[in-house]
């Protein structure tokens, strides 16, 4: 008797329910499911609501329809499955900062941003689960003004006294063996992070592309033990502390009876940033 496949849904759900009940399992077999045709389609379909500009090959998503969209992702399929897909180099944007800098976005060609679609599609459950309640960037179901919302909340609460750290050029700086090693502490399947490799070593010796679609994730993935310590803190204190994190932005709110430990939590936030080398 046949099983019927489950539905990329349900597999997420899957993923999802088993690295939130057992936080030290190491994933395997992960590879097959990016490779999906189902996964695949729904990376795309993410990408062309996102739109954006072509990458670098000049290739948009009115060409893609006209050659045809399964036979498109059957091709790129094909690569993923024969090991021969290489992602291309990703399209530099410099968009002005309003400090007179600049902020450079790097953009995957569609064909790739479609390949970090679908590995973010399964990637993502494993790692949703280990994510702390003070991370609000670029998580399902969360957005910036439930950040904002917490930062309030903690206000009423007397927790007055503000750290405040926005990490300098953070996805310039991510250091790429730490995060492979962060990822393998969940991932046991060598042509996942193989892949995840190759895209991030294509923008670079150290960081990740800002623009890239499966960044966000990484960035969330790279900061989550400082989340931990802050966590941590929240409860050898007896909740005196509170914290907000939207991607590489943190704020963290102290009881300001107690001088002393606003002291001991920066110096804890500055040893866990040492450790990340950001």
């Amino acid at each position: 008797m046949r099983k019927t496949p489950i539905t990329l849904q349900e597999l997420r759900q899957r993923i999802y329910a088993k690295a939130k009940a057992e936080p030290d399992w190491r994933f395997w077999g992960l590879y097959v499911h990016v490779c999906k045709m189902e996964t695949l389609k729904q990376a795309y379909k993410m990408a062309k609501r996102n739109n954006g500009a072509p990458g670098v090959d000049g290739m948009t998503f009115e060409e893609i329809e006209e050659l045809g969209v399964e036979e498109y992702l059957q091709g790129l399929r094909g690569e993923l499955l024969n090991g021969n897909y290489f992602p291309l180099k990703y399209r530099e944007v410099r968009i002005p900062k309003g400090n007179g800098k600049e902020r450079i976005l790097r953009i995957p060609a569609i064909r790739d941003r479609i390949v970090q679609g679908a590995l973010k599609l399964i990637l993502e459950p494993i790692f949703e689960a280990d994510f702390q309640e003070g991370s609000f960037g670029f998580r399902p179901k969360r957005k910036a003004h439930d950040a904002i919302h917490a930062v309030a909340r903690a206000i009423t609460e007397n927790k007055t006294t503000v750290i405040d750290l926005d990490l300098s050029e953070f996805f310039d700086n991510v250091r790429h063996h730490i995060l492979f090693e962060k990822v393998a502490k969940r991932v046991n399947d060598p042509k996942v992070m193989h892949l995840l490799k190759l895209i991030c070593k294509t923008a670079g010796k150290k960081g990740i592309p800002q623009g890239g679609v499966i960044s966000p994730l990484l960035a969330n993935i790279y900061l989550n033990d400082v989340d931990k310590m802050l966590e941590k803190a929240k409860t050898v204190t007896g909740d005196k502390i509170a914290y907000a994190r939207y991607a590489d932005d943190l704020v963290v709110l102290v009881n300001p009876t107690n001088n002393s430990l606003t002291e001991k939590v920066h110096k804890r936030l500055l040893e866990e940033f040492d450790k990340l080398q950001v």
